[in-house]
């Protein structure tokens, strides 16, 4: 296999281009139960460079080809994967070989590659947002839902020690009934021009569907509906901006709100005008309190004997990123924590929701 791993980043909600979040730091991904061939149709997302690094450290994935408009960010994956580069999609799609196709393409491409691959009856997994709105979103998670194949999607967050604990602890209950909800994912990739030249098109939102809210606030509210799955969101809203205007027509930063069923409200926040992130996560129920600061857990749980003075150290293990548990998924390992296509879709739903309710400047429904 070609050799390359990711370098490292600096937030546990972060990666920025080519690199992979710490709560992978060090962990030597887990191989899967038997050889599997996968291919690449779209070479364009940001996260592409860090998947094809994954793709050549595990031992038993081969990357056959690789397929993109443009040929020379296909020859870029192509040459830490030691796979083809394909001149034509079909050369993939036709291939009775493969275990799985992974679309790491530019969002406006999504839809007919998911309903290629899915006619074509191979596994997928697709780099968020799964569409280029919440609409288009929940229509191909009906046809993916209704067919034989496995999905996965590339929401990270959902791997680390700490989510998993909060997940579980709001199953149980143990922090009573959930009144708020804040989340955070931010960067500073605008200030530095990081959407400057290769991933321009992630600052297009004819290309993207979404801004910088809708880009890193994907990842949170990932988190929110995993984390509130048993409630549900009803309207939203939101405040939408622009901090440097580098990107004409694409937003820069934005704060969303959303009003669930229970009556919890929840707060998120998504932008590339940020030079720090400290506070993560934070949320307050009726019997207890957690937040995530600095990527450390902390809790003040009563009930738990936690009194919010001390990191929590006893938290589960990291899962291994989504890709490489798809990886695993179509190779014939079952009971693996693979994100569910309606959540994918919920999330998209979501942000549609809340940049409607900045355009007209009201709640809207979800």
């Amino acid at each position: 296999m070609a050799g390359g791993i990711a370098g490292l980043a600096v937030s546990p909600l972060l990666i920025r281009p080519g690199t992979a979040a710490p709560v992978f730091q060090n962990r030597q991904p887990t191989e899967p139960v038997r050889p599997v061939r996968v291919a690449m149709l779209g070479a364009a997302h940001i996260h592409a460079p860090d998947f094809a690094n994954r793709l050549s450290r595990l031992d038993a994935v081969t990357t056959t080809r690789i397929y993109d408009p443009n040929p020379n960010a296909a020859r870029a994956r192509a040459d830490v994967t030691g796979a083809t580069v394909a001149e034509r999609p079909d050369e993939i799609l036709t291939d009775p070989t493969l275990d799985g196709i992974i679309i790491a393409s530019e969002t406006v491409h999504h839809q007919k590659w998911i309903d290629r691959t899915l006619a074509a009856g191979h596994h997928l997994f697709v780099e968020k947002p799964l569409g280029m709105n919440g609409d288009q979103s929940e229509s191909m998670a009906h046809r993916i839902r209704h067919s034989d194949q496995i999905f996965q999607t590339g929401y990270f967050m959902r791997s680390a020690g700490q989510n998993q604990q909060i997940r579980q602890w709001l199953a149980d209950g143990v922090l009573g009934k959930i009144t708020r909800l804040r989340l955070s994912n931010v960067h500073h990739g605008a200030i530095g021009g990081w959407f400057d030249e290769e991933w321009r098109w992630m600052a297009d939102k004819e290309r993207s569907g979404v801004g910088a809210f809708g880009d890193l606030g994907s990842h949170v509210l990932d988190l929110l509906v995993w984390f509130m799955q048993e409630d549900t969101a009803i309207s939203a809203t939101g405040v939408i901006g622009q901090g440097v205007s580098r990107y004409p027509g694409c937003d820069e930063y934005g704060e969303g709100m959303i009003r669930f069923a229970s009556g919890a409200v929840a707060v998120v926040a998504g932008g590339w005008v940020d030079h720090a992130n400290p506070h993560q996560i934070e949320i307050s129920g009726t019997e207890g309190h957690l937040r995530v600061t600095n990527g450390e857990l902390f809790a003040t749980i009563p009930a738990l004997g936690l009194d919010g003075d001390h990191p929590v150290e006893d938290l589960p293990e990291a899962w291994d990123h989504p890709l490489e548990l798809f990886l695993r998924a179509i190779a014939g390992e079952e009971n693996l924590p693979l994100i569910e296509v309606d959540q994918t879709a919920r999330v998209d739903r979501l942000i549609q929701s809340i940049y409607r309710g900045d355009e007209l400047g009201q709640w809207t429904p979800v």
